[in-house]
């Protein structure tokens, strides 16, 4: 028998534990370690990058503040 899937329904991934040794609790905190790392990282996904300033918009910055004469300041070139 096969199993049929739309599109829009995800497929449950597929997780072999290739161990003699491993029991019911070590394959449940296996999973939900996994679990965890794969909400984490759909969550960092699912930011929006259009959020925030473009890198034309960044580069539209000041390049310096104003230089202003005064004593012990910037006078010019000839010192």
């Amino acid at each position: 028998m096969t199993e049929t899937t739309t599109p829009d329904q995800p497929q449950a991934p597929h997780l072999q534990i290739i161990s003699s040794g491993a029991n019911a609790a070590d394959v449940a905190a296996v999973t939900a370690v996994l679990r965890a790392a794969l909400d984490e990282l759909a969550a960092e996904l699912e930011i929006d990058p259009g959020v925030g300033q473009s890198a034309w918009q960044r580069s539209q910055r000041a390049i310096r503040g104003t230089i202003s004469p005064g004593n012990g300041t910037w006078r010019g070139f000839s010192g």
